[in-house]
């Protein structure tokens, strides 16, 4: 399964639009406290899209070589999962 490609296409402009906004709230020297509560959206809703991308690559990708029966690519897609997993918890 292949993540939404509308959905995360849709989201990453949402994103991009929210990033162009806390912009002009620096250049326009808006308060400190509305900065960052536009960051912690924008934060949250790039965590979300990562999600959904790492959701539709377990579900297809990595679904697909475990069935595969073929071992070396199993352990290599869940090496690459491990290696995401640990970059998300730092």
């Amino acid at each position: 399964m292949m993540a939404d490609h509308k959905s995360v296409t849709r989201m990453l402009k949402t994103a991009r639009g929210q990033i162009d906004g806390i912009l002009r709230m620096v250049e326009e020297d808006r308060y400190c406290v509305d900065i960052s509560t536009q960051l912690m959206a924008t934060q949250a809703l790039i965590a979300r899209i990562n999600a959904d991308v790492l959701k539709a690559h377990i579900e297809g990708c990595v679904t697909s070589a475990i069935e595969s029966g073929d071992e070396e690519l199993k352990a290599t897609k869940l090496a690459e999962i491990e290696r995401v997993v640990d970059k998300l918890a730092k």
